[in-house]
């Protein structure tokens, strides 16, 4: 384990395996570096994986908000692009596999793979049913977070995107550290449906020349499905997978799944 000061904020971080391949895996908002533990493991013999805590996430210092609209977003890429001095398989979950997209839409020389885990790119889908209700959904999160409701708003974000855990179950402990963590969700959630890395931009996403695999769980909300369709249709090499019985946290619920298409990926690079 290690940290150190990135884009001025205390980040740590750790390592996963000994392979001759360098690898990064970003997390998914609320979530932790640990998370990838179960999944990178298995690849140890093949990639050295480095996960680290997002900003206001597990060991990392906290996060204030600059009120600049989707700076969470601009500062966990200037993070996650510190840790890329060569060619890389890239892997994220959820908000970390936006993150993941717009490294490969920026810089599409640094990554080697790219494994993207219900990335929750609206703008992707924008206009949609699927956009709609899920632009509904986010009226209403912002609303109370504007209200200050945020205990509420944590309990609505983790019934849509948790791992399926009743809110009266979680620890006292986890319950007040989510809580705490709304006003990075109340950043992140707005700029996953105005993209405002321009991730979506024309000719952006087909300047991908590695292979992409694209993964999403059969019983996630249809708004997954249809994102990673939307981002399959503009990619040259391109996989898209769903898991049998999983919902959106496949890395906690689905280690093994996960861990078997990844290498699937590697192969393809």
């Amino acid at each position: 384990m290690a940290q150190d000061v990135l884009q001025g904020h205390t980040i740590h971080w750790q390592s996963f395996g000994e392979g001759e391949r360098p690898a990064l895996a970003l997390h998914c908002m609320l979530g932790t570096s640990d998370l990838w533990a179960p999944v990178l493991e298995p690849l140890g013999d093949r990639i050295t994986a480095t996960a680290f805590d997002l900003p206001g996430h597990g060991q990392s210092a906290r996060w204030e908000p600059d009120g600049t609209p989707g700076s969470y977003q601009t500062l966990a890429t200037r993070i996650a692009a510190g840790f890329i001095d060569r060619p890389l398989d890239l892997i994220g979950h959820s908000f970390g596999a936006v993150v993941a997209l717009r490294i490969a839409v920026g810089a599409p020389q640094a990554v080697r793979s790219l494994t993207l885990i219900e990335p929750v790119l609206f703008e992707a889908i924008t206009g949609s049913p699927d956009w709609v209700d899920w632009r509904g959904k986010q009226d209403r999160l912002d609303a109370l977070l504007a209200s200050g409701r945020h205990e509420e708003a944590a309990k609505d974000f983790l019934e849509d995107w948790g791992a399926g855990v009743p809110w009266a179950v979680l620890s006292e402990r986890n319950r007040s550290r989510f809580i705490a963590q709304m006003p990075m969700v109340e950043d992140v959630s707005q700029a996953n449906f105005t993209d405002p890395g321009r991730i979506w931009r024309p000719d952006g996403i087909e300047a991908i020349d590695a292979p992409v695999l694209l993964i999403h769980g059969e019983k996630s909300p249809a708004a997954c499905a249809a994102i990673c369709t939307a981002i399959a249709a503009r990619l040259p090499d391109v996989g898209v997978a769903s898991v049998p019985g999983a919902g959106h946290m496949l890395p906690l619920t689905h280690a093994k799944q996960l861990s078997d298409l990844i290498a699937l990926n590697l192969d393809r690079s």
